[in-house]
């Protein structure tokens, strides 16, 4: 193919789930609405962290942590899923592309680096009660949350360097609503066997790697569970832990069906579902999953509400 060819796509089309105009409408509101839901929970889960000194601990230090990040991991792609679902003609620019697709695996990858650092603190707590406060002091917490990030940003860089160096020379149709990698390789008119290998390898190593790691914290953590004499001392460990370990097994079961595997094993359609549980609906049920389990954060939440309405009961004294 000539290179008069491989300049000529400067942008991508977004093909999103095109349907039916009242089925798209349908999605958009159902989109949006778990959506906006998900930015006020997560964000209302840091604000109460960081209003309430009970809560500045690490296990609620990795959970601000999370709530931020998933505030923005939805963000990433989102917005163009909902456009989608509302004009025929959604595009984006190469250079915007690989910046979303660089920013999204980023933030996936941070996610799993946090999610495993999370099990360790809990297998620390439960498994190590004693030694707990000098494993997991706040120093040793804020080092593994800013581990975490830098980790997280890292994973992508190179594969994110090489796709940047690739030729589109069209179709120029991105059959997804965001730059996933599979349909970022397929509109390539370069040799893309390298790239392809190098990121199926990053996500793979990265994914179960701390897939891994997070589920030996929680087996180790179910069988110091088990030996513990006291029902009542069972109960709140499994109901501190089974908040994490759903997040977990929502967020795996569906990265792990999306990104370990073969790339020639992709399918666009099923491909596209599997994205909105991971881009939409896990960061809708983080935060109620948390706050509806978690005793500490509902107790945390009353204060803070007992709290502002008491300053705003007095301000209204004052006028």
């Amino acid at each position: 193919m000539d290179v008069t060819n491989k300049t000529t796509v400067t942008e991508f089309i977004f093909l999103g789930f095109s349907g039916v105009l009242y089925l798209q409408l349908t999605l958009f509101v159902m989109f949006l609405t778990v959506y906006l839901l998900s930015v006020m929970g997560n964000t209302l889960i840091i604000f109460i962290v960081l209003m309430d000194s009970s809560l500045q601990t690490p296990m609620y230090i990795f959970l601000g942590n999370l709530s931020f990040l998933e505030i923005w991991y939805s963000t990433a792609t989102v917005p163009i899923l909902l456009a989608t679902c509302l004009s025929q003609v959604v595009t984006i620019s190469i250079s915007g592309c690989i910046t979303q697709y660089y920013f999204f695996f980023s933030m996936g990858a941070t996610e799993c680096i946090l999610l495993a650092v999370m099990a360790y603190d809990r297998y620390l707590a439960v498994c190590s009660p004693l030694h707990y406060s000098l494993l997991m002091s706040i120093p040793v917490c804020l080092c593994f949350s800013a581990g975490s990030w830098i980790g997280g940003f890292i994973a992508p860089l190179l594969p994110t360097i090489l796709i940047s160096h690739l030729n589109f020379c069209g179709p120029q149709k991105i059959n997804h609503f965001f730059c996933d990698s599979d349909p970022i390789f397929k509109l390539s008119c370069s040799d893309t066997f390298l790239v392809e290998a190098l990121g199926y390898t990053c996500s793979s190593i990265v994914i179960l790697t701390s897939f891994l790691l997070t589920m030996s914290s929680y087996g180790h953590i179910v069988v110091t569970v088990i030996r513990l004499s006291s029902r009542e001392a069972r109960k709140k460990t499994f109901s501190t832990c089974a908040s994490h370990l759903t997040v977990v097994t929502i967020y795996y079961g569906t990265i792990i069906f999306a990104y370990v595997r073969p790339p020639a094993k992709y399918n666009f359609t099923i491909g596209k579902v599997v994205s909105v549980f991971y881009c939409v609906v896990t960061p809708f049920v983080n935060p109620l999953i948390y706050t509806l389990r978690n005793k500490d954060v509902n107790k945390a939440f009353r204060k803070v509400l007992a709290q502002k309405s008491l300053l705003l009961d007095r301000n209204m004294q004052d006028i």
